[in-house]
């Protein structure tokens, strides 16, 4: 059976969530729909349906008139076995030490890597997006130059990779946290898969906003794998809580966006270690003024 994607962008939050309540009353009614903010500092967002007979295209035009969007983009998609391109698609990845797979290609793990199973249907989180990779490479970097860590918070962990990776190389107190419950559900189920229950904890929170985040700090390590603006506004607190002389990896910056995050943190004690672009992304190794 095809099945047809109409895609617009606009302006707003608000106007992106009005376009999609509209869509979801079409008439074919699409099967799924999906608001998304587009990354890249514009303060577009992409609005798209999914269906499985032909969207109205005067139906769509009006909708896209009244909510001020570009005009809809319909598709029509190929009849397509998913799982399998997604496992054919997304290899194994190394960065350093670290050997990220799904389990179709646990017959290709190599001796003396430090394993890390997260399932191809999450690919953002698998190490195949810059940034993650950018932050398991980060990692793998101070590990070679001889960094420790008992504490460690991974800020909007995602499928919690990079609060595995720490766990994996270090025994101590480490945390994952997402502001999406369903984030913290595969974080959960990604350390049950990798049998790694207990060496992670696992919290719904926004930024540090937790009890137990709270009651472990300071931290020697923080990951915060994000987008520039949640950077930005954390800065304070990842200062706050890092432990003099700890460090912070962060992500989710476009490399025309690196300078304002360094600034920014510089502005909090924390200070530019090292940087890496992949791609159209940068990480950054960041240090708290001081000493352990």
């Amino acid at each position: 059976m095809p099945t047809y994607t109409a895609l617009t962008t606009l302006k707003g939050k608000a106007a992106a969530e009005g376009l999609g309540e509209a869509m979801e009353r079409l008439d074919p009614e699409p099967t799924g729909v999906g608001i998304f903010e587009v990354e890249d500092g514009s303060g577009l967002w992409e609005v798209g349906g999914y269906f499985t007979d032909p969207p109205d295209d005067a139906a769509l035009a009006v909708l896209a008139a009244a909510f001020g969007s570009k005009p809809f983009v319909v598709s029509e998609l190929p009849e397509t076995d998913w799982v399998a391109h997604v496992r054919r698609e997304l290899a194994p990845v190394e960065a350093g030490r670290f050997f990220v797979y799904g389990s179709h290609d646990a017959d290709k793990l190599p001796e003396g890597r430090v394993p890390l199973l997260i399932e191809a249907a999450m690919a953002f989180g698998t190490g195949h997006h810059g940034t993650t990779l950018g932050c398991l490479k980060a990692l793998d970097k101070l590990i070679e130059d001889g960094f420790e860590a008992s504490k460690v918070a991974d800020i909007g962990c995602g499928t919690a990779v990079l609060a595995m990776a720490a766990a994996r190389i270090w025994q101590g107190d480490v945390l994952a946290s997402d502001i999406d419950q369903v984030a913290v559900d595969v974080a959960e189920a990604n350390l049950r898969a990798n049998g790694m229950e207990g060496a992670v904890r696992c919290l719904e929170a926004a930024g540090f906003d937790h009890p137990e985040l709270r009651a472990a700090g300071p931290f020697d390590l923080i990951f915060a794998n994000i987008l520039k603006g949640p950077l930005v506004a954390l800065a304070p607190e990842v200062a706050a809580n890092l432990q003099a002389g700890a460090h912070a990896i962060l992500s989710g910056i476009l490399n025309e966006q690196a300078d304002d995050v360094i600034s920014v943190y510089f502005e909090n004690g924390v200070n530019l270690c090292a940087r890496d672009q992949i791609g159209e992304w940068t990480t950054l190794i960041l240090r708290k003024q001081g000493a352990n």
